[in-house]
């Protein structure tokens, strides 16, 4: 995990009706995962539990259940919970004990994540009900492998990063297209928790791009981080935050604004910040979050 260091910057205010009152976002606290409106008020804890992924609808929310099994070792199970009732459904039919990283369809009704059954990670998916379960792309010994797996927003086929490439992957597994990282942000690379997000509209990727740049903050001993939309089409990346500001772990709200995580000088925890794609509008939502997650426009 990268090592965080709080600073400074300015923030905006938005009016009261910027925030849609019917979408929710859900993160994760303290290994817990909660929920709350859009503009971060009426905060409820769901599940323990990491990495949560909350369905389109709002009505569900996927997350990796933690448990500890001796000093060094643990089982992580993918999980459902029903945000109404807090019934959650422990999909424990899939043939592993160490599973990461939900991601749902946008019609929420399959869930891709990685699954490590063996010595080597494997991109799968199943139904959103833990029925169906299936291989998408196997892992292969000594090959790296396939991070932050985000399905397309026509669920036929899925974006992944292996720290050197992004790419575009068939159900098949075969690989519909790729690009070199460093290609479209020159001095930019991603770690293996650099996060991909899908637009609406399905044109642009938002990644979470390491920088080699001088971070300019006393103490900062990890890469910068920073954040760049990639048009799919014209095969070009925007920067997004400036360099003063760090932000990572991000998806969107809609065709036009983020959320994405940071923090302010003199914190010691992460914080969850909406931005417009123009730089303006910034807004932290709520404090002592990670993993955020949307639910759809």
């Amino acid at each position: 995990m990268r090592k965080l260091i709080p600073f400074a910057f300015a923030l905006a205010s938005f009016s009261a009706t910027a925030f849609p009152a019917d979408r929710h976002i859900a993160f994760e606290r303290n290994n817990a995962v909660y929920i709350a409106n859009l503009d971060g008020t009426n905060e409820k804890k769901i599940a323990d539990g990491i990495f949560p992924a909350i369905s389109p609808d709002g009505t569900r929310v996927a997350f990796n259940t933690v448990e500890k099994t001796s000093e060094t070792t643990y089982v992580r199970h993918m999980a459902v919970a029903d945000v109404a009732t807090g019934k959650v459904n422990v999909f424990k039919d899939v043939p592993s004990e160490n599973s990461y990283y939900p991601t749902w369809t946008a019609d929420g009704k399959q869930i891709l994540f990685t699954t490590r059954p063996h010595e080597v990670w494997d991109l799968v998916a199943i139904n959103s009900d833990g029925t169906n379960f299936h291989v998408l792309k196997p892992g292969v010994q000594n090959e790296v492998t396939r991070y932050s797996p985000i399905w397309a927003r026509d669920g036929q086929s899925v974006f992944c990063q292996d720290m050197t490439n992004i790419y575009q992957l068939g159900l098949d597994g075969a690989v519909r297209a790729q690009w070199m990282i460093d290609k479209i942000v020159p001095k930019g690379d991603m770690s293996g928790d650099g996060r991909i997000d899908i637009s609406p509209d399905g044109k642009r990727l938002l990644l979470s791009i390491d920088m080699g740049e001088e971070p300019g903050r006393k103490d900062w001993d990890a890469p910068l981080p920073a954040l760049w939309a990639f048009d799919l089409q014209s095969q070009k990346a925007t920067r997004l935050t400036p360099k003063k500001l760090f932000g990572w772990d991000s998806v969107w709200i809609d065709n036009d604004n983020i959320l994405f995580l940071s923090r302010a000088d003199g914190e010691k925890d992460d914080s969850i910040y909406r931005m417009s794609t123009n730089g303006k509008n910034l807004k932290r939502l709520t404090k002592n979050g990670r993993f955020p997650s949307v639910s759809a426009p």
